[in-house]
Parts: C-alpha cells; structure tokens; sequence
C-alpha cells in the first residue's frame, strides 16, 4: 500500500499562486493514476484533478481548469498541484490519492492526510 504525505498550503491572497506536493512511499508512484481533491468547511469532498499513470492523460474539474496544472514525478515520487489565480472559493483541505482515474473518490484506494489552502478576498 502507498503512503501519501501533502505539503505546500498555506494562506495567500486572491491571484496569489501555490504549489502542493504529494510525496509517496511504500510504493513506486508509476502504478497508480493520482488524484487531487478538496473539501471545504460543510460541503462534500470534490473533485479538483487527476492524471493518469504515464502522465499522457489528464482531468479536470469544470471550477479549475485554466487555472491549476496536475504533474506527476515517478523519479522523486511525487504527485504536483500548481496552483494559479487563486480565488476566495479555492479554499478548502487539498488531499491526494491513488487509485485508479477518474471524477470519482471511491475509485481512489490510498489518501493522504491532507493540507489546508486558504485564500483571502
């Protein structure tokens, strides 16, 4: 089983940028598809992004496209999430998790813990 740690939230203000990295252990990363998603204070957890195991393949959902870029780093074990033109409504705890792609959480078997990004007006 993988095991997934998050970094790089933190506070900013709107159309500030951030950067969050998903380090892997346990498992080579180059057998999973990865996600990103996020969770806002009493609302359901959503879908951000998703790209597939080679990295040819990526998904976004409808809110951030345009605005945020999912990379994946088999070398150094590590799921990207750049992040750009940040709005007030971005905020939320970003996970990471590994499974297979898809729109969908309950395809994704491995999460991490999680990292808060706030966004200021």
């Amino acid at each position: 089983q993988v095991q997934l740690v998050e970094s790089g939230g933190g506070l900013v203000e709107t159309g500030d940028s951030l950067r969050l990295s998903c380090a892997a252990s346990g498992r080579t990363l180059r057998s999973y598809d990865m996600g990103w998603f996020r969770q806002a204070p009493g609302r359901e957890r959503e879908f951000v992004a998703a790209i597939n195991w080679s990295g040819g393949t990526t998904l976004y959902a409808d809110s951030v496209k345009g605005r945020f870029t999912i990379s994946r780093d088999d070398v150094k074990y590590t799921l990207f999430l750049q992040m750009d033109s940040l709005k007030p409504a971005d905020t939320a705890v970003y996970y990471c998790a590994a499974g297979a792609l898809s729109r969908d959480a309950q395809t994704f078997g491995a999460w991490g813990q999680g990292t808060q990004v706030t966004v200021s007006s």
